[in-house]
């Protein structure tokens, strides 16, 4: 069966299951995207809480370098990242160590609306997702394709949703924001944070040409949490959906498999508003979160 009839078959949501930590105890038995992890509270109790999570450690601080990290790619060697400001900074991509130190600045030419999401194909291409959209009020979403070498000339991929009708839509209906998006098999997939009621993550794809084009939607996930950033394995059999405070992990052996694997769901209670993900290598993730704190996360399995 061709790849794309497969992926159209995959509409229908299935049931997250939750891991348990080593201790027994279910860590997710609340979605901490839902209750939130909020900004200020007992930052003591939130680190006490975070350095019981297995398998998660704190490397680093990107406070002073990264002002509301948002998102994690590969940079130009492999031990350094390239990160950014949330939506209301500059238009500027920070390559950072693992630790978080600051390598070097880049500016890119197109404004920073809602920056949330960075990726990069194996061209050397990156995509940064210009679709932050609280409200669903927003008209001109758009993914920058961009070259490294020179920033200032960015091809922009302008989309607009298929079933989105209303701006904004009922309180309800609002799944049109987009926090997490990535380039695979040629095109840039973008999963939507439910700000609604459902408790669904929509998948949508746009060309990786730059243009103006009406998304397609692909499937729907049964994510219960707030989806912020969104990493693949290298070898392409593992699909991470950061929440805020917890992680959807999604196997297959196949893309198409993936997207119609049950999530897993780990909790990282106490880590912060997380909102950057990228492996370092198959078995671990660095996490940034918006408070400025550098995780990895390694995978028990």
């Amino acid at each position: 069966m061709p790849l794309a009839a497969a992926l159209l078959l995959t509409a229908s949501c299935s049931e997250a299951q939750s891991d348990k930590s080593k201790s027994g105890k279910n860590k997710t038995a609340k979605s901490a995207s839902k209750s939130g992890p909020q900004k200020g509270g007992d930052r003591r109790k939130d680190k006490a809480a975070a350095a019981e999570i297995t398998g998660l450690q704190r490397v680093g601080s990107l406070k002073g370098v990264v002002p509301e990290s948002s998102g994690l790619a590969p940079g130009s060697t492999a031990q350094s990242y390239y990160s950014f400001g949330d939506g209301g900074n500059s238009a500027t991509l920070y390559e950072i160590s693992g630790a978080g130190k600051l390598v070097r600045t880049l500016e890119i030419g197109e404004p920073n609306n809602d920056w949330e999401s960075l990726s990069r194909d194996p061209q050397g291409n990156y995509y940064i997702g210009n679709c932050g959209n609280n409200e669903s009020t927003r008209r001109n979403l758009s993914i920058y394709r961009v070259r490294l070498d020179n920033p200032q000339q960015a091809g922009k991929i302008n989309f607009s949703y298929p079933d989105q009708t209303e701006f904004p839509p009922n309180k309800k209906a609002r799944n049109f924001d987009c926090e997490a998006t990535l380039w695979n098999e040629g095109k840039v997939w973008l999963f939507t944070k439910d700000r609604g009621q459902s408790s669904t993550s929509n998948v949508y794809t746009v060309p990786e040409q730059p243009g103006t084009y009406t998304a397609k939607k692909v499937t729907s996930l049964a994510i219960p949490g707030q989806v912020t950033d969104a990493a693949l394995r290298p070898d392409g059999h593992r699909l991470v959906l950061l929440g805020r405070g917890e992680l959807f992990i999604l196997d297959g052996n196949t893309w198409a498999d993936i997207l119609k694997a049950t999530p897993r769901q780990v909790s990282l209670e106490g880590a912060g508003q997380t909102e950057g993900a990228v492996f370092k290598d198959s078995n671990t993730l660095l996490i940034s979160t918006e408070q400025g704190e550098l995780y990895e996360y390694t995978f028990a399995q």
